[in-house]
């Protein structure tokens, strides 16, 4: 027992670590709505979280959200450019505010911040996915966004078959979802308890349900904050008494005690006011006497504690790596960072962000976008064939990009690269959030109109080693680069 592993030993040690050996759905269905209200709590009232679900929502939606770009081809391999101009056409109609979601409320854009935004902080959301007359609009499909909340996760029930409803999920034998059952009114509603709960069968097909399974076999998300979100409570909580205490030390000077056996005479020159509180003036330069029997105690609280900012940096450190982010983007703190550091942690975290981009597309946008495609070439909203659905199903996602921590030295190793043949220009456009074909596009239509126009465009590298082939054949380069 003493050369087994040292994490598994019952000593007096460990007598506090407890200890859960329940399945995902057993840790999450008594805590999954106080962490769902926790988080929301923490997005109000703290702003270490408000920045980490803007930072999510910022670097994985971007400001253009995720572009659909339609790449149907022909059978010579060639892009139907006139199929996939009339689909990316009536998607643009679609994602404007008032078509493409059942309230008229939102864009497509706004739809999916909501979505990226939610799913962090509650662990999961509901989009039911509304087909035919009922959509209200030309393409007879939009969509309605649901908070986690109503998905009763106390609704448990076994049925026939080996089906069961498990925290509202209705799944097969083999735990596959064939229905959801939504609660009609959000459980928060003040309404809500005059008629009680009444559910809505929804087949699986019409909900996407995205969250990030961390468990096999887990059946709801649990928020992204499970792991931060004690440390950032408590940490609030003392920063806020650090505040008060800092505006107390900062109003109060001292105090007025009486001498023992001090008596005042009735002559009302005691310098007390009309309630019997002793009233001093503060001014520049003066000096005041007390009354005979009085002293003064000061007071000097010393606050904030010096050592506030270092415990300060070692909490958000522990909270930003449990949320997956750079210590440095959540806390907005860029002392004492170097262009090395900073590069190294903007990498690693822009790696997170592609993975949740790829888990965005395949979990929400391509779902939608098929059943979307489906009913607008049913309904004749598009003018193309509906027997050719899986030609016009082949598209790409562009996201965004990010400008690199020195734009002139990565550009200049990516020139590099591609004149090695190690890179691409449409991989690097790509890694920018642009796509190649409309690069070039303005390339040539500057170039036209510097014709027309009679202008002559100078070279942007001139005068400059632009790098070519072998790159620097010679070795050199500023010093800077070679380190």
């Amino acid at each position: 027992m003493r050369r087994s592993y040292a994490g598994g030993a019952k000593d007096r040690l460990r007598a506090d670590w407890l200890l859960s050996g329940r399945n995902a759905d057993g840790d999450l269905r008594f805590a999954l709505a106080r962490m769902r209200n926790a988080s929301r709590d923490l997005e109000r009232n703290n702003g270490y979280v408000r920045k980490f679900l803007s930072m999510i929502e910022t670097n994985v939606i971007g400001p253009r959200g995720i572009v659909l770009q339609a790449r149907s081809r022909d059978q010579d391999e060639t892009l139907d450019e006139r199929a996939n101009d009339l689909i990316q056409q009536a998607w643009a109609e679609w994602s404007e505010q008032g078509v493409c979601t059942v309230d008229g409320r939102l864009s497509w854009l706004d739809a999916q911040r909501i979505i990226m935004r939610s799913v962090p902080r509650d662990g999961e959301v509901l989009i039911r996915l509304v087909s035919g007359s009922s959509a209200g609009n030309r393409f007879n499909f939009a969509l309605q966004v649901l908070e986690a909340d109503h998905l009763d996760e106390h609704r448990c029930e076994d049925l026939r078959d080996g089906r069961r409803i498990w925290m509202g999920v209705e799944m097969d034998a083999f735990g596959r979802p064939v229905a959801y059952h939504v609660l009609n009114d959000h459980p928060g509603a003040d309404t809500y308890g005059h008629s009680g709960k009444r559910y809505e069968r929804i087949p699986a097909d019409q909900i996407l349900h995205p969250y990030v399974l961390d468990r096999p076999g887990q059946t709801r998300g649990v928020s992204w904050l499970g792991s931060a979100m004690n440390r950032l409570q408590m940490l609030g909580a003392y920063e806020e008494a650090e505040l008060v205490a800092a505006r107390v030390s900062a109003a109060k000077m001292g105090f007025y005690t009486d001498l023992e056996g001090a008596s005042f005479g009735p002559d009302g020159d005691d310098g007390a006011s009309d309630d019997g509180e002793l009233v001093m003036d503060a001014e520049a330069g003066s000096f005041e006497r007390l009354p005979p029997g009085v002293d003064f105690k000061p007071w000097d609280p010393q606050h904030p504690n010096s050592a506030f900012p270092d415990f300060r940096k070692a909490m958000l450190r522990g909270a930003a790596a449990g949320m997956g982010v750079s210590y440095n983007g959540l806390a907005a703190d860029l002392e004492g960072v170097n262009y090395s550091s900073l590069r190294s942690g903007a990498l690693e975290e822009r790696d997170m962000w592609r993975v949740l981009q790829r888990w965005m597309i395949g979990g929400v946008h391509t779902p939608i976008f098929r059943q979307w495609l489906r009913m607008s070439l049913l309904g004749g909203a598009i003018s193309l064939p509906y027997r050719k659905i899986d030609k016009f199903k082949a598209v790409e996602w562009r996201t965004r990009g990010w400008q690199w921590v020195d734009p002139d030295k990565d550009g200049k190793a990516q020139a590099r690269d591609v004149g090695l043949g190690t890179n691409s220009r449409t991989k690097i456009a790509a890694e920018a959030g642009r796509d190649l074909e409309e690069v070039f596009e303005d390339l040539a239509r500057e170039q036209a109109m510097a014709r027309d126009m009679g202008v002559v465009l100078g070279d942007p590298l001139a005068g400059e080693s632009a790098p070519h082939g072998g790159g620097d054949p010679e070795g050199e380069g500023d010093a800077d680069e070679r380190d």
